[in-house]
């Protein structure tokens, strides 16, 4: 064996042992870090741990070819500086994605735990991927530089073909970042009750595209979030779950109004102290508002402590007041229209 053989084989072999140094270093730091609260330690030693063991490796293998005179001059063009550079960039890269994916996921998945919505659970995914590519998109034109290839028409294309895709996917790509808006805004959370344009009832989840809401009748209905954004929401459960009651009455013309206000109040107290759903405070109150066709009309408002509650507390309330303005005497008036017949032949 030659010198240089000699030479770039010892160069070698310390590359490997030097490798093998670091690798079990960076093991004894692992397992000290896994004692620390901290998760950027543990992230920072899984990122660099391999590829630095590589790259020593590596960086050996270049020296031992380059310096001693082994490698025939057919196969000069595999020990240039170019080859070297695209090596360390692609170990640049390969620490940069593991290290952006291992933060977002740590960091991105902690974060989304402490939420209620599942929104930010299924963009953590999107994110993580999205850095990758990225990063190696990056490192390969980096590379084709280095290479001396023009990288013009490759970011001119990776350009027009993110418009096309932004056009053809800009329905999705504005559900998604409805989606966003939802998580950072939060008009409303799983479980609220809501109203949005024409649909009516409870939030079961929130996605990155859409919102389903359940609605009374239990039907499942998926709104596009997109829709959602830019429509007006009304949260029944916000700022919280107490609602007021509109419970209408009327009574005929002649009907003494201080007794029916008096009745609908004693109703109102009474509901109060017999059910679990009518509040006292705030307090129930009567409103004498309109003259109309056939009769007086007005309003008993109540509050309930649970939206849920509503159908509950009107049926309570009007069962009761047709009772009492039985018993009391009250007139409940109803649309009457009289029909006059005009004999045939005969006179008016």
């Amino acid at each position: 064996m030659d010198n240089g053989m000699m030479y770039a084989a010892v160069t070698v072999a310390s590359g490997l042992v030097l490798a093998g140094l670091v690798h079990a270093v960076i093991r004894l730091l692992k397992n000290k870090a896994q004692a620390t609260e901290s998760q950027l330690d543990d992230i920072i030693l899984a990122a660099i741990g391999t590829p630095l063991v590589v790259a020593i490796i590596a960086l050996s293998a270049y020296i031992a070819l380059t310096r001693f005179g082994v490698v025939p001059e057919s196969l000069a063009w595999l020990v240039t500086d170019q080859v070297l550079n695209a090596v360390f960039i692609l170990i640049a890269a390969w620490i940069i994605s593991s290290l952006s994916y291992r933060l977002i996921h740590g960091y991105g998945t902690m974060v989304a735990a402490k939420t209620e919505t599942d929104l930010d659970d299924r963009l953590v995914p999107i994110l993580e991927i999205a850095a990758r590519y990225l990063i190696w998109f990056v490192a390969l034109v980096l590379i084709l530089s280095d290479f001396r290839v023009d990288v013009t028409p490759l970011l001119a294309g990776a350009g027009i073909g993110a418009l096309a895709l932004a056009l053809a996917a800009q329905d999705i790509l504005g559900n998604l970042f409805g989606g966003v808006i939802i998580a950072v805004d939060k008009p409303f959370r799983i479980g609220d009750r809501v109203k949005v344009e024409e649909f009516f009832g409870d939030v079961m989840s929130i996605g990155l595209r859409s919102t389903r809401i359940k609605t009374l009748d239990s039907q499942i209905v998926t709104v596009p979030n997109s829709k959602i954004t830019s429509s007006v929401v009304i949260n029944y459960a916000m700022p919280d779950l107490k609602m007021k009651v509109r419970v209408p009455f009327s009574a005929a013309y002649g009907s003494d109004m201080e007794k029916v206000k008096t009745i609908l109040l004693e109703i109102a107290r009474d509901a109060a102290v017999k059910t679990s759903w009518v509040l006292t405070d705030p307090a129930p109150s009567v409103y004498f508002l309109e003259f109309g066709e056939s009769s007086l009309k007005g309003q008993l408002i109540l509050w309930t402590n649970n939206y849920d509650s509503i159908w509950d507390v009107q049926d309570w309330v009007n069962s009761r007041i047709a009772r009492r303005f039985s018993d009391e005497k009250i007139e409940i008036p109803f649309r009457q229209v009289d029909v006059w017949m005009r004999p045939a032949g005969g006179s008016s």
